[in-house]
């Protein structure tokens, strides 16, 4: 099989299996696939990606450049430009590859488990292996145009997935709400490819990069533009607010948190390590145009810093599992943001990567739990779990760990590593960052632990639910009946994604952050000096055991320990304090139980306001000046003139011939008699 053959199986098999389980795992067609047809289609689809995935790596990974870049099919050429369908394969596409189809497959393995009682079952099979046929045909492509629609079809099926039990009122709110939240950011990532083609020519990542005038552009303004800022300045903040929308970075970040109404799976597989990392993968592949703005570099690191800890805040509060782990993956997406801003674009995918694992795995073991609690997601009716769920209290622990950056753990390596690239990093806004990701420690730390705890430790809270929630879908458990383990399709992903939590980091960070893995893909001007003094940081520890022994004496790691000693003072040692602080601070309590309020005000100020627009175009617009006065305006007066003409057309001859006489002599006397005076 040849190279290109190999790349289209990986793009292909999910979506043949979506076909499958869509078009055939319908009740009508259920006796020709069903339901177990449906899966194993699927599943069989994306395990032939992620095997493809690993052939191509080890070609990938042994060539400092692309592999492969070729256009397969040319949609349709215009004015020169050629828009076309194909792939870059280089060390930057292969890891994405890897990590989402690895995910995907353990996501898919998972949902035989989760999904099992569910009558959707063969169309969210369906979906999401169409979710993973999209994701890889945006990491794979090598042009603007096939990138921008692997970035819409991701944003259509997200929409799909969150939507999926469709008969609840917040399920089509929130994927609703996810769609014209991400069309804002769209329309900013359509007008960045637009400037591209306008001022490049071209839809090829490789010509655009090696435009002859790119260092040019870095200092020609854009007039029409607010500001006149320079063309690669607007390229890149308009590019930049695609991934603000994609990846959830503050203010476009309201829609991520209610996509929780969607099954746990999808949570997994788009919300925690893919979709929401599309933005990531899109700046770094944009490295060489972000590199010449710093203006736009400065404005990347600030949103993302904002993001990374003002989204913390908010899972503190929180008390639906799912939700918790929603806001962490925020506050992570903000430092991958910042890791961005600060030109470590490879320490922004190490942390995307090992980020994937262990934010699946928290994802898919929350998940367990609500399986295990019998739907039940509110944390203040659980506790003590761990008895009765031990695979999924250790993955969970496993997980948390890494997500909190403890030691010789995965997270570690990719958190402070981001870490010391902003205490490095040299453009504005950098010391805000910092101050940011360095506090975002302690409250991940600390939201993280008052998750574990209050869900697998102190004392058991089932039969505490108020009256009258049994009667609903998510009832929890039963008076006197205690939680179980979830069946082997269910922990089996867990298991397995807990390995990577755990080793992936440190196996791979002397490569993927200080070789020159990503050197040839990923541009870093010499004015921007963080990787290189992360680089000689990392060689002054002793590589990744030095680094880990190190931070045990660093501000990160006693944050990380402040964080979980205080989750155990608060919901073990004391619960009872939660109830007084929270009523002492009443306040703030209630700014972060409203989000900031980011919701009310985009309530009444953007849809209360566009239906103020629309009903002033329609009322004013339509009904006044269209209908009122174009159209039933202007048969009103025809009618009139018709009216008035009607007076004086009587047919009778007479009385046109003495109006002929009248009208003689009034122009006669008007204008005067021939030959006289007037």
């Amino acid at each position: 099989m040849s190279l290109t053959q190999l790349l289209l199986v990986i793009a292909l098999a999910p979506l043949a299996g979506a076909c499958v389980a869509g078009l055939f795992g319908t009740r009508f067609f259920g006796a020709v696939v069903g339901r177990r047809g449906a899966h194993l289609a699927t599943i069989l689809g994306v395990l032939a990606s992620f095997v493809g995935s690993v052939l191509v790596a080890r070609e990938a990974f042994a060539v400092p450049g692309a592999l492969f870049n070729q256009a397969l099919y040319v949609w349709t050429v215009a004015d020169g430009v050629s828009f076309d369908i194909g792939f870059l394969i280089d060390r930057l596409s292969v890891t994405m590859m890897l990590v989402v189809t690895f995910v995907s497959l353990m996501v898919h393995i998972y949902t035989i488990g989760y999904m099992a009682d569910d009558p959707g079952y063969q169309r969210f099979f369906g979906y999401i292996s169409l979710f993973t046929f999209a994701m890889l045909m945006l990491v794979m492509s090598n042009n603007f145009l096939q990138l921008f629609f692997g970035w819409e079809a991701v944003g259509l099926v997200s929409y799909l997935l969150i939507g999926f039990w469709y008969t609840r009122p917040t399920a089509i709110y929130a994927n609703l709400k996810a769609f014209l939240v991400n069309r804002v950011g769209d329309f900013g990532f359509l007008l960045g490819i637009g400037l591209v083609l306008a001022y490049f020519g071209s839809m090829n990542y490789a010509e655009v990069f090696a435009h002859k005038d790119l260092a040019a552009l870095a200092g020609t303004s854009v007039d029409f533009l607010p500001g006149s800022p320079t063309v690669l300045t607007a390229i890149c903040i308009a590019l930049f607010i695609g991934a603000m929308g994609k990846s959830a970075q503050f203010p476009l970040h309201v829609w991520l948190p209610d996509s929780m109404e969607g099954p746990t799976p999808i949570s997994a597989l788009i919300h925690a390590a893919t979709m929401v990392t599309a933005g990531i993968f899109m700046v770094a592949r944009m490295s060489p145009l972000f590199e010449l703005s710093e203006a736009a570099l400065s404005f990347v690191i600030v949103i993302g810093a904002i993001t990374a800890l003002f989204m913390g805040f908010l899972g503190v509060v929180q008390n639906d599992i799912k939700r918790v782990v929603a806001y962490s993956t925020l506050s992570q997406l903000g430092y991958m943001t910042v890791a961005l801003g600060a030109s470590a674009y490879s320490v922004a995918i190490f942390h995307l990567m090992t980020h994937a694992f262990f934010k699946a795995l928290l994802f898919l073991a929350a998940g367990s739990v609500i399986i295990g609690m019998h739907h039940n997601q509110d944390m203040r009716y659980m506790g003590g779990t761990w008895k009765y769920m031990k695979i999924t209290w250790i993955t969970s622990l496993i997980g948390s760990l890494a997500l909190i950056g403890t030691p010789f753990l995965s997270g570690f390596y990719s958190k402070d590593s981001i870490i010391e690239a902003v205490r490095f990093a040299n453009v504005p806004g950098a010391g805000f960052a910092y101050a940011c990701v360095l506090a975002g420690v302690f409250v991940t730390a600390f939201y993280s632990f008052r998750m574990y705890f209050m869900v697998f430790h102190g004392n058991e809270r089932y039969d505490q639910v108020p009256h009258g929630d049994h009667d609903d879908e998510h009832h929890g458990l039963a008076h006197g009946e205690k939680p179980h383990e979830t069946p082997w399709v269910v922990w089996l992903p867990l298991v397995l994604l807990a390995l990577p939590s755990v080793a992936i980091g440190y196996l791979t960070i002397g490569t993927m952050l200080h070789g020159d893995f990503f050197k040839a893909v990923i541009a870093v001007s010499d004015n921007h000096p963080a990787m290189a003094k992360l680089g000689a940081l990392f060689a002054e520890h002793g590589r990744a055991a030095g680094m880990g022994m190190h931070s045990l004496v660093t501000a990160p790691f006693w944050l990380a320990v402040a964080g979980v000693a205080t989750a155990w003072f608060l919901y073990i040692a004391r619960p009872d304090l939660p109830a007084v602080i929270q009523a002492r601070f009443a306040a703030i309590h209630t700014l972060l139980d409203n989000k900031y309020y980011m919701d009310r005000f985009n309530d009444l100020v953007f849809a209360a306001g566009a239906r103020l627009a629309g009903r002033g175009l329609w009322k004013g617009g339509d009904v006044t000046v269209i209908d009122g006065i174009l159209v039933n305006g202007s048969s009103r007066l025809v009618g009139w003139v018709a009216r008035a003409t009607r007076l004086i057309q009587t047919g009778y001859l007479y009385q046109y011939a003495f109006v002929m006489i009248i009208a003689v002599l009034f122009s006669l006397t008007l204008f005067g008699f021939p030959g006289g005076a007037k």
